[in-house]
């Protein structure tokens, strides 16, 4: 027989139950859509050049956390006149859930060898009005170091830590999104920090500026792509 106490646990359970289906995302967001993003990513632009080095790493293993994690990956390097070179990738994923979510790379890069000695929060300014929520980094193994500056969309967010980037996606699947998400992370291979992020900042000025509206709108989410002026 059940008493008082089993009747509030029971009515406890089915309330929250009804609240998590409620809150169950059943909508998809995906800024992407059919976009290639190799075919619209320019070869030049700015001072920037594209060099030919083939892929800059291994392609994703199929059924590989990667190949699970990201859709589309884009790597290319650049140089520009006075040899300052950086390597680029663009990792897309069309559904950020509590299993698959973007790998930052304060975390990514520590499994390769490398230590951490410097990350902190870093703007990205494209236009006086328009700047990008992203993150610096310097990382260094036993013969290289590394200047690294990227940024992360999940939905409508521009999260610049781990903390953040949870927070977005809970925000989404409160408002019953399950949404995409992508890591920007541009890199130069230099110890000087100061000139590696100035290189950094320099090329990813550049490059959204140069960027087709199709591939800004997956990169940066529906706010800046508007308040860069272009139609979403």
């Amino acid at each position: 027989m059940f008493n008082r106490r089993d009747l509030l646990i029971g009515a406890g359970c089915f309330a929250a139950a009804g609240a998590s289906l409620g809150l169950k995302p059943h909508r998809r967001m995906d800024l992407l859509g059919g976009t290639k993003l190799d075919t619209l990513m320019p070869k030049a632009f700015g001072a920037w050049k594209a060099e030919d080095t083939g892929s800059l790493i291994a392609p994703a293993r199929e059924g590989s956390l990667e190949d699970k994690l990201y859709n589309q990956v884009v790597t290319r390097a650049f140089s520009r006149a006075d040899g300052a070179q950086v390597m680029l990738l663009i990792a897309y994923g069309n559904a950020q859930t509590d299993l698959l979510q973007l790998h930052r790379p304060e975390i990514c890069y520590p499994f390769f060898g490398f230590t951490v000695v410097e990350s902190h929060e870093q703007t990205i300014p494209v236009t006086p009005q328009v700047t990008i929520p992203g993150r610096a980094l310097t990382a260094t193994n036993f013969n290289r170091t590394e200047q690294i500056l990227y940024w992360t969309r999940v939905g409508e967010y521009l999260p610049q830590n781990g903390n953040q980037q949870m927070l977005a996606r809970l925000k989404s699947q409160v408002q019953g999104w399950i949404v995409d998400g992508v890591l920007v992370r541009i890199s130069t291979v230099t110890p000087e920090a100061e000139d590696g992020l100035s290189a950094n900042l320099d090329f990813a000025r550049e490059l959204v500026k140069t960027l087709d509206p199709r591939v800004l709108r997956p990169l940066l989410g529906n706010g800046l792509t508007r308040q860069l002026g272009h139609q979403v």
